[in-house]
């Protein structure tokens, strides 16, 4: 197989502005912002803790009974009952009928269970939500409306819950002694008059939201006042978990501390912070002024356990579980069974798994030494050797943080270097303190790594594991942490200069300071190399060679549309006998073809297949964009979801006249033409080269008077290489060319078709029509069948309430959107040629990952997803 793909290639530089235009991006600002909102957090306890050693804490949190935990125990499981509610009154509003309620339950246990602990409930739980209601037939954005209704009804709750606190016992919340008790008890009261307004407004019958053409119509009075209560049974059972673990003398009334407990939860939400870790301990702490106790800290910590953690564990497992049984149902034979669950289930938990060693070992790296095991290491091993093993296990710790993202991407290479690492995490455990423990945990990761070899197939280098933004804020808030554990552990050290440069057995905190500087440092470097060389799009000038076979392959296509692959912007995949390919580009997360493979359909409908193979093995999804009707059985038997994306035109040139009534308008352009002294030619290709100064001035006028830039993959674009493949249709005036249209032929004389067609401004009102007119004229005179006029976008969606949501967005689009492209327009001019219509797809992974197929097939045309939408 040939393969000329783009991740071989170094990725392109960007200029120094770039770079932090790319930094502020949304997808890089948010977790950066997450995990500076932790950090911040952390310092805050940090600080209003300083008098509490990590042993202290250690102690009461020993001392923490059964009788005290099981209680927090119960109203978790009411809070997460409740949960679930939100779920079953959403679906039961947004799809009446069509999910039984057992599921819908479980998907709000599901994804308040996972989203809860990782936090951006939208982004996190939607996709879950998603793929459980995708086995009963909705759509994304049916799941979109399900999750919209559940945050409305946790926000509702909140608000009752705070107005209601407000209003019962303002005075005994410390944080608000600011304000007398009267303004506390009247902003209550104006929340709650407010949810008094919007359920009597509700009442008065049926109430519908509309914005830029789309409706969505509200639950009955009932049904949020259901919501409400539901919403409020939530947030208090989960306050009533945490007041129950503190000690009951530093606890006021539960109605204060509801109030203490919303501020922290919507300080946490504000935040970004995964889960407000830190910022809801943070909020409580301060809230309640109780910074000197190590009780209420090991409480917080109790807490984080059973409400934030136990569910997340229980939830994972139960969506691993959900997984296993949609590939049971997926695959036929037992073996089958077994390949698949191995493929879909293992990775996620080796993954967890070797985060956890990660963990573990900065942990211990932040933490004293057992003193008896340590004197036994100092009668056989030189001090060196321990001190390098401790200052070494926690940059392996955090390199395991690192490539376990790898191994959740199912990468070959992550495995072996995983399995190096943690076998060489377990040697440094013994080395630097005799922790068997750990050691064992780490080579038993290993010897699953090893086992589960099949379940990491996909390729990939250095390049691949550089952190995402997300994966670096996570990275960043779990060693601030442990950092933050490591300075509560050596409180009593009383820091000065030349405790860097200690080195004994005793010397545990000088140990934890050069492991902290080494982590911070090593983990400081990893983020800026991800941030500032996150793969870039491909340069309009970086171009690729096109090989001879696909040349050849083209001289004989019948169809012109493949000619885009003389661009230079696209990497193919060559069948084995040379008679096919596909040409390709990567965007985002997708690789992403233009049309069908090109080529005799026998090799062409396996290379559908080694494509998808070959992304699958690169961390990717496979995304077949602009395809014809003829390989949809193929993609369909992939298990993409099919989406028309528009109508391709084409003219019956045996046909085509000027003639009668329906062609007057082109009549009266091509006439007009001749008047105004404008005359057609067509240059050959050899002959292009001359003509290239004026060919460029008639294109730089023409880009002039838009808004937008030259496009790409899709469209040809004006570059000398490209313009010098084709012969090329003008319309001259005086000589000098005042527009152009470079021409593609099919391989078989059977279609003609044109790419770019670029004018003057100024020099005539028909030269569009004119231009193609005489094309058109031409084609039919040397003996051509078709014209292709190419694709109306968006032309030809159904219209109907029972249609996708996709086909309504789409002629929403279509009918609205001429502020910002002419698609109807578009659709009118073709429509006056009569030509023929054939549908034009999208195949892709469905669900979620067709708006994102989306949003990468825009960027790669476009160079973001808004730039397609600039004329």
């Amino acid at each position: 197989m040939t393969d000329t793909t783009l991740r071989d290639e170094p990725a392109p530089r960007l200029a120094p502005e770039s770079i932090w235009t790319r930094l502020i991006e949304p997808r890089v600002l948010g977790p950066i912002v997450g995990a500076a909102a932790v950090a911040l957090a952390l310092f805050i306890i940090h600080e209003v803790t300083r008098d509490i050693h990590l042993h202290e804490i250690g102690a009461a949190l020993r001392a923490t009974t059964f009788a005290t935990v099981a209680p927090a125990v119960l109203l978790t499981i009411v809070s997460f009952a409740a949960m679930s509610l939100y779920d079953v009154l959403a679906v039961r509003h947004v799809a009446p009928g069509k999910v039984p309620l057992r599921l819908a339950s479980f998907a709000g246990l599901v994804g308040y269970g996972i989203s809860n602990a990782i936090g951006f409930h939208v982004f996190v739980g939607g996709p879950l939500r998603y793929r459980i209601y995708q086995t009963v037939g909705l759509d994304a954005a049916d799941v979109g409306r399900i999750v919209g209704v559940s945050v409305m009804t946790f926000s509702a709750g909140l608000a009752a819950l705070a107005g209601t606190a407000l209003l019962l016992d303002p005075s005994g919340v410390p944080a608000l002694h600011l304000l007398s008790a009267t303004d506390d008890r009247l902003i209550g009261g104006a929340v709650l008059a407010v949810l008094a307004v919007a359920l009597l407004w509700l009442a008065r019958g049926p109430r519908t939201i509309t914005a830029f053409g789309w409706s969505f119509t509200l639950p009955p009075a009932g049904s949020v006042l259901v919501q409400i209560l539901i919403g409020a049974v939530d947030i208090g059972a989960a306050a009533g978990a945490l007041y129950l673990l503190l000690p009951a003398d530093v606890a006021p009334g539960y109605a204060a501390f509801l109030l203490i407990f919303v501020a922290a939860i919507i300080a946490g939400i504000v935040s970004h912070a995964p889960g407000g870790l830190g910022v809801l301990e943070a909020g409580v702490l301060l809230g309640l002024g109780a910074g000197a106790r190590p009780d209420v800290v090991a409480a917080l910590v109790v807490f984080r356990v059973v409400y934030y953690f136990l569910p997340l564990a229980l939830a994972a497992l139960a969506y691993l579980a959900f997984e296993a049984w949609r590939a049971r149902l997926a695959v036929g034979s037992a073996a089958g069974h077994a390949f698949a669950l191995t493929r879909r289930i293992i990775p996620p938990i080796v993954a967890a798994l070797v985060f956890l060693g990660g963990v573990v070992l900065l942990v211990s790296g932040n933490t004293p030494a057992e003193v008896a095991r340590t004197s036994w290491l100092s009668g056989v091993l030189p001090l060196p050797f321990a001190e390098a093993s401790h200052l070494l296990a926690s940059l392996t710790g955090l390199l395991l943080i690192v490539l376990s993202r790898g191994l959740y991407r199912k990468m070959a290479t992550a495995r072996l270097m995983v399995i190096a690492l943690l076998l060489a995490g377990a040697a440094f455990s013994m080395l630097k303190g005799v922790d068997w423990e750990e050691a064992g945990l780490l080579v038993a990761i290993a010897a699953v790594l090893y086992i589960y070899r099949a379940a990491f197939y996909r390729r990939g280098d250095w390049r691949s594991f550089r952190p995402t933004p997300t994966w670096i804020a996570l990275m960043a808030i779990v060693v601030v942490s442990l950092t933050l554990i490591g300075f509560l552990a050596y409180r009593h050290v009383d820091y000065q200069a030349d405790l860097w440069w200690r080195f004994s057995w005793s010397g545990d905190a000088p140990r934890f300071l050069r492991a902290t500087l080494a982590t911070g440092a090593a983990a400081a470097a990893i983020a800026i190399d991800a941030l500032i060389n996150r793969p870039a799009r491909r340069q309009p000038t970086s171009r690729v060679h096109v090989p001879a076979q696909v040349r050849t392959i083209l001289a004989g296509c019948a169809g012109t549309q493949p000619n885009v692959a003389l661009l230079g912007d696209k990497s193919f995949i060559l069948s084995d006998d040379g008679k096919a390919f596909i040409m390709y580009s990567v965007a985002g997360s997708s690789w992403i073809t233009m049309g069908d493979p090109v080529g005799e359909r026998k090799p062409a409908a396996g290379l559908i297949w080694r494509f998808a193979e070959a992304a699958d093995r690169a961390g990717a999804k496979a995304v077949f964009y602009a395809v014809q009707p003829q390989f949809l059985p193929e993609y369909l038997d992939l298990g993409l979801a099919i989406l028309k994306i528009g109508e391709v035109a084409r003219v019956d040139l045996k046909d085509f006249t000027l003639a009668g009534a329906p062609r007057q308008p082109l009549r009266y352009a091509h006439g007009r033409a001749e008047r105004e002294g404008l005359v057609f030619a067509i240059i050959d290709k050899a002959d292009i080269p001359e003509a290239l100064p004026q060919l460029r001035a008639v294109s730089d006028d023409w880009l002039a008077g838009k808004t937008g830039h030259e496009k790409g993959f899709s469209l040809g674009r004006f570059d000398e290489p490209y313009m010098k493949e084709f012969d090329c249709a003008v319309l001259r005036k005086d000589g000098e060319i005042v527009a152009f249209a470079n021409l593609w032929r099919g391989g078989d004389g059977q279609e003609l078709s044109i790419d770019l067609m670029r004018y003057r401004h100024g020099v005539s009102k028909v030269m569009m029509d004119a231009l193609f007119v005489h094309i058109m004229l031409y084609g039919r005179e040397a003996g051509y069948r078709w014209f292709n006029l190419g694709a109306a976008p968006l032309a030809g969606l159904a219209d109907h309430p029972l249609a996708s949501t996709w086909n309504r967005v789409g002629t929403f689009i279509f009918r609205r959107g001429d502020e910002f492209y002419n698609f109807a327009g578009l659709r009118a001019f073709k429509q006056k040629f009569d030509p023929v219509w054939t549908p034009q797809y999208i195949a892709s992974p469905g669900g979620i990952g067709m708006p994102r197929a989306l949003i990468d097939v825009t960027t790669l045309i476009s160079g973001s997803p808004m730039g397609v939408l600039k004329r």
